[in-house]
């Protein structure tokens, strides 16, 4: 009686530990990757920059920067690269923040 009652308690904490993992997983496919870095932003001739960097080696990476009241640019990083990203003019608000955003 005691082998049985074992034996089901441990088919129950090794399907709920595999569910736990599964569920992990399955939330973590449906973010893009945190690849993409600002390193820097900046303006260079009246004209908006900001500095990114692709932190993944192994992937390319896109992104999309957030800017007020405008379009937002997107694009894409290859893998291990830094880039100067112009984003607009100085007449244009400034970038609030660079999104990671699945290719």
């Amino acid at each position: 009686m005691r082998k049985i009652i074992a034996i089901a308690l441990a088919t129950v904490a090794c399907s709920a530990s595999l569910t736990l993992v599964t569920a992990s997983e399955a939330s973590a496919t449906g973010r893009a990757p945190q690849c993409v870095k600002v390193r820097k932003y900046f303006n260079k001739d009246h004209q908006r920059y900001v500095r990114l960097s692709n932190l993944c080696t192994q992937r390319t990476s896109c992104f999309t920067i957030v800017v007020p009241h405008h379009r937002d640019p997107h694009g894409r990083l290859l893998k291990g690269t830094t880039k100067d990203i112009h984003y607009g003019t100085t007449r244009t608000p400034r970038a609030l923040f660079v999104k990671n955003t699945p290719c």
